[in-house]
Order: structure tokens, then C-alpha cells, then sequence
């Protein structure tokens, strides 16, 4: 390019065949700041190419294109990345997918193994596996066939269904195993067993499923979807729970449960376990209460630790290519986090005023100065590149014309000598809207706002000229505004559900108090599990949020049972202590074991490579147990101060 002439071409117009021609290429790179740090590193180690897609579910699908070709194509020593939040969503929708086919059958399995060593009869394993397979058919189905997208959130009803669909089955079954060797007719023994249990069993779906259903009460589609399909889960395992496991049992020849089931079954170890743990809650009542007092301040302060924070990209665990090729690439280059500024004026060709330009151009030098934006360009990159060159190159003209005409004029020349899409990409036709890529080096919700809050200083500062309005977008931005909108949503929905749920269970005990402390294992569990990421320094993340429901559907079962459980044995007794000491036999023997099976079943999800499902495993695990260490720890122990205030000793 000669001085004071202009040359508008592409950078490589043929592929440079000797050092000269190498040299002069790295050059006119490094000389532009429009390309440098964008389509070549600083060291000149890496080039990148972007790839505009008009959806961003066609992503994955390029990438594996883009995959064949390069892994055909690189030279040895030669690597490749592929990085980018369109790229990294669209794969984590192909591979949940592909997980759930393995996690959730590796979970099944799971269960299936713990619940033949609980009740040590085969059969008895396949019955809940059967309900929570036709509960998760029936909903998946439904959602399906009504035209609703699997997203990731529709993705997690099977995982969500599954312990919740066998709690009834495992209780039913439970002490249906624990029974029938004292009364040896499976007829007799499933009457008995379904006489005490069938209100607990048809009120403990019924709150979960109210409380599932009420997150439609959101304003979050995908919130409404998860929680109106989950219900209805929920609602196809109690009938499935009240029919299959009842014909199951009576289709079963009586010469099977006879040599199945004897008076010593295998679980005294169990017993002489809820035997003293019965024994310290009420005898160390006040202690208990004072340690649970102390672990729920415990996780109230761990919660306030918590910051909400999500990135999709991490949604992979590290070793993964995707976290390593985002590494990589925000080190060499401006930026994989795309966002973008949109200039917008009140009449057409506004955006050629110089005023409007140079105020574009202050604004993107100060969003450069935070150390998270790599690079940004706009129109008016294109205008000052186009002075500086026509003027020899001089510092001086590196800057904005001042004269309206003369900005026009560079506009229609860089049009006319180019490709005339480049200029689209930041300008539109009418000259009354205008785009300011902003290349980000962590696409962070946190971050994201930083820049946001940068950008929001300079303009209160300096305000737009007149007529002009500035508004952020792009899918950084979309991300960061829908995840708040997401975790507030799922916040205010569980409120609204477990809000619900405790009118419900209050009365259904008819009793204030009662519902108070029925509410207990819920709370706890969640404020424990909450507390527990904040002191671990964990994020709180869309991910996290959705499990937030999750403490709805297993605190509730529990603490029903318990107190129907104990109504039923403080009516037969008389006394609270001998009622509390008969709930830690059978009765108690129900909830310790479905703690068990699903603590433990569902570790396989701990494998997972995506970070959304260990956080679910995780999720179940501490729940649960925490759940059950209220239940059959606080609960007795508060009962024992307070039972003669909730339960009645004639019905």
C-alpha cells in the first residue's frame, strides 16, 4: 500500500509462498487494529476464524463439520480449538442428552442394588423401578407429544421423578416385608399395611405435587414446563404406587413370601441403629434441638457467602475440551464472550453525525481499559482506519473526521472497494442504528455486569449526545439477564410452593404447630445444602437454583409419614415416649432405608462430565440426609416438648 492511498481488500487474497510475502502479511496484521488480537495472536502462535451462524442450535452441528476438516486438514504439531458460548450451549445439549441415556439407568441400577440388600427379595426391587419408569414415560411422553422442547431444565424431570415415584412403593413394600412374617397371609398383611399407610401415601404425593405445580405460577416458561410435567409425574407414581405394587403382591404365589420372609430378616443391624438413635433423641432432646439451632445458623451463614454466578461454558468439568480450547483462546485473542452495544438514533443517518462517532469511540477506548474486555470494534474502528490511512499514516489523523460528508463518503468508498456485508455487521441501511462488538474475556454473570456497570459509569459521566440511546445485547448479555431472571424466578416459586405446601400439611394435621415442625426437614435440608456451597465456595448457578425444588419432594414425604406414623402410635399408647419408641421400629425402619437407597443410588450421577448433573447427585445425597437426620433426630426430639400440642389421643 502506497502513502495516502487507500486499498481496501481482504488481509490474505492469496496464501503467501515466501518469507517477503509472510513477513508482509504479519505486518499489515499487526498494523491494524481492527484485525490484530482478532484474527491473529499478538505472537503470531494462532489465527482465528469466525463463524457467524443464524441459530444457535446449529452449532453443534457445525463444530462436528468444522472437526472433520481441520483433524484432516492440520499439520503436524498443528492443534485446533473451538470455544464460544453459541458452541459451548448447543454441545451441552448434545451431551446431556447423551448422559442422561447412561446416568439415569446407571442411577436406576443404583437403586435397584440397594433395595434388593434393604428388603432382600427380588421382586421387590423391580416393582418401584417399574413406577418410576412408567411415571417418567408417562411424563416425558406428555411433554413430548404437547410440542414441548427438552431443554436442560425438561432434561432433569426423569432424575427428579425417579426417587420421588418410589418413596410410596418403598415404604408400602417396606413394611410390607417387615409385617408378613409375623402375620404369613399377604392378603391380611397388605390390608394392614395399606390401612396405616394410605393416608400418608396419598397426602405426601398430593403436597409435592402441589408444590411442583405451583412453580407454573412463574414467569419462566421453562420453570412452568418443569414443574407442571414433574406433577403430573408425580401424580402417575401414586396411582401406579396404589395399583401395580397392591396386584403385584397378590399375583405373587403366598409359597414365596413363606420362604422369602422370615421373623429375622437380615436388618437387626438396622434396628439396634434407629434403637439408639430413637434413644438419644429423646433422651437428648435439648441438645439435639440446640445442635440443629446451631446447624441451621451454621448454614444461614454459608448462604450468605453465596453469590449468584453462572457460565454455561463451566458447565463441563475442567479437563474438557471446551474449557480448555475457552483457555486458550481468551489468552491468545480478544475474546470468546461476545456482547454487543446497539447505538440507536431517533432519525435516519444519525450515526454519520461526528459527534455520535467520536462518542462511540471514547465510549469502546473506555470499556478497553477493564482488563476483562479484550477487544471491541465498531464503525467508527472502520472510519478512523480509513483517516489514518488516507492521510500518510500521521497519529494525528487517528481519530474521527469532524465533518459529516467526509464520514459519509469513507462509509460509501469502504462499501463499494469491499465486501459490502462487513459494513452490515456494524451499521444498518438506513444509518440510524449502529453495533459495538464487545469481545469479553470471561463471559461470567459477574463479569458481565462489571462491564455492563463500566459502561453505565462513562455514560453517566458522559452522556450520549442527544437523540441517542445505548442498550446492551448479545447472548453474554441474554445469558447473564436470564440467569437472574432464573434463579430470582426459581427463588420467589419455591417460596410460593413451600408456602403452600406447609398450609397443606398444617391442615392435613389440623394443627399449627404441626405444620410448623412438619416443615422442618424441609427448611433445614435446605438451608444446610445451600449453607454447605457457600462455605465450599460454591457459585449459586441456574443449576443449583432448579435443585432448590427438589428439597419440596423428599422433606415433605418424610415428615408426613412421621407424623401420621406417630398420631396412629401416640393414639394406641397413650404415651408420647412409648409412641416415639414404637416409631423406631418398623415405622422408622421405612425412612431410614429410602434414605439409603437414594443417597446412595444416585452417586453414579457424581461421574457425570457435565457439572449440572454432579450437582444434582450431590444434591440428593445431602438432601436427603439431612432430611432424614431431622426426621427421625429434630422431630422427636421437638415432639417430646411439644407433641401434646399436634397429636390427639382420640381421632
Amino acid at each position: 500500500m502506497r502513502e495516502g492511498t487507500l486499498e481496501i481488500r481482504p488481509a490474505l487474497q492469496t496464501i503467501p509462498v515466501t518469507a517477503e510475502e509472510m513477513d508482509g502479511l504479519r505486518s499489515d496484521i499487526a498494523g491494524n487494529p481492527f484485525l490484530n488480537e482478532k484474527i491473529v495472536s499478538n505472537d503470531g502462535r494462532a489465527t482465528a476464524i469466525y463463524i457467524p451462524i443464524r441459530k444457535k442450535d446449529m452449532s453443534y452441528r457445525i463444530g462436528q463439520e468444522v472437526e472433520a476438516i481441520v483433524t484432516r486438514e492440520l499439520l503436524p504439531g498443528q492443534r485446533y480449538y473451538l470455544a464460544g458460548l453459541p458452541i459451548a450451549e448447543d454441545t451441552f445439549g448434545y451431551e446431556m442428552f447423551k448422559q442422561m441415556a447412561v446416568a439415569a439407568p446407571m442411577a436406576g441400577l443404583g437403586i435397584m442394588l440397594l433395595l434388593y440388600l434393604t428388603l432382600r427379595k427380588l421382586g421387590f426391587v423391580f416393582i418401584p423401578m417399574m413406577d418410576a419408569m412408567f411415571s417418567i414415560i408417562w411424563a416425558m411422553g406428555a411433554l413430548i407429544g404437547m410440542g414441548y422442547p427438552v431443554h436442560i431444565m425438561s432434561s432433569m424431570i426423569p432424575i427428579f421423578l425417579m426417587p420421588i415415584a418410589i418413596l410410596n412403593d418403598v415404604h408400602i413394600l417396606s413394611e410390607f416385608a417387615d409385617r408378613y412374617p409375623v402375620i404369613r397371609d399377604k392378603r391380611k398383611t397388605l390390608l394392614a399395611v395399606m390401612e396405616e399407610l394410605y393416608i400418608p401415601s396419598f397426602l405426601a404425593p398430593l403436597t409435592t405435587a402441589v408444590g411442583f405445580a405451583s412453580l407454573a405460577l412463574t414467569d419462566i416458561p421453562p420453570v412452568k414446563v418443569f414443574g407442571l410435567f414433574t406433577a403430573f409425574g408425580i401424580a402417575v407414581a401414586w396411582l401406579f404406587s396404589m395399583t401395580i405394587v397392591p396386584a403385584t403382591i397378590m399375583l405373587t404365589r403366598e409359597e414365596r413370601f413363606l420362604k422369602a420372609f422370615s421373623r429375622t430378616r437380615g436388618h437387626l443391624w438396622q434396628m439396634r441403629i434407629l434403637k439408639t438413635i430413637g434413644e438419644f433423641s429423646w433422651t437428648r432432646s435439648r441438645a439435639v434441638v440446640a445442635g440443629f439451632i446451631a446447624l441451621l445458623l451454621l448454614g444461614i451463614y454459608g448462604i450468605s457467602l453465596l453469590q449468584v454466578n453462572d457460565n454455561p461454558v463451566r458447565w463441563f468439568k475442567e479437563g474438557h475440551p471446551l474449557r480448555q480450547a475457552d483457555a486458550m483462546m481468551n489468552e491468545l485473542f480478544g475474546g470468546t464472550y461476545m456482547a454487543y452495544l446497539i447505538v440507536e438514533g431517533d432519525e435516519p443517518e444519525v450515526i454519520k453525525q461526528p459527534q455520535v462517532m467520536a462518542y462511540m469511540d471514547r465510549l469502546q477506548q473506555h470499556l478497553e481499559g477493564d482488563p476483562l474486555v479484550g477487544k471491541t470494534s465498531s464503525v467508527a474502528d472502520i472510519v478512523k482506519r480509513i483517516n489514518f490511512v488516507l492521510h500518510d499514516e500521521d497519529p494525528v489523523y487517528d481519530a474521527v473526521p469532524q465533518d459529516r460528508d467526509a464520514i459519509g463518503q469513507m462509509l460509501f468508498l469502504f462499501q463499494t472497494s469491499g465486501d459490502p456485508d462487513d459494513l452490515d455487521n456494524f451499521l444498518d441501511i438506513d444509518g440510524r442504528k449502529a453495533n459495538i462488538w464487545v469481545q469479553m474475556k470471561g463471559g461470567d454473570n459477574r463479569q458481565m455486569t462489571q462491564v455492563e456497570e463500566r459502561a453505565a459509569s462513562f455514560m453517566k459521566v458522559s452522556p450520549p449526545p442527544d437523540g441517542i440511546t445505548i442498550q446492551w445485547s448479545g447472548l453474554t448479555y441474554i445469558n447473564k439477564v436470564w440467569q437472574m431472571i432464573m434463579v430470582e424466578g426459581m427463588l420467589y416459586a419455591v417460596l410460593d410452593s413451600f408456602l403452600l405446601v406447609f398450609i397443606l400439611i398444617a391442615l392435613q394435621l389440623r394443627s399449627l404447630v404441626g405444620g410448623i415442625l412438619a416443615m422442618l426437614p424441609i427448611t433445614i435440608s435446605i438451608v444446610v445444602s445451600y449453607g454447605l456451597l457457600g462455605l465450599a465456595g460454591k457459585e449459586y448457578d441456574m443449576p443449583i437454583a432448579v435443585c432448590s425444588a427438589l428439597a419440596l419432594g423428599l422433606g415433605d414425604d418424610l415428615a408426613i409419614h412421621f407424623f401420621h406414623r406417630m398420631q396412629h402410635l401416640y393414639r394406641i399408647s397413650g404415651s408420647l415416649e412409648e409412641a416415639n419408641r414404637l416409631f423406631f421400629q418398623e415405622p422408622a425402619l421405612a425412612s431410614f432405608r429410602m434414605t439409603a437407597v437414594i443417597a446412595v443410588g444416585f452417586s453414579p450421577l457424581l461421574l457425570s462430565s457435565l457439572t449440572p448433573y454432579v450437582t444434582v447427585g450431590t444434591f440428593f445425597a445431602t438432601l436427603m440426609i439431612v432430611a432424614a437426620a431431622v426426621t427421625l433426630l429434630l422431630l422427636p426430639a421437638a415432639t417430646r416438648f411439644l407433641g401434646h400440642r399436634y397429636l390427639k389421643k382420640e381421632g
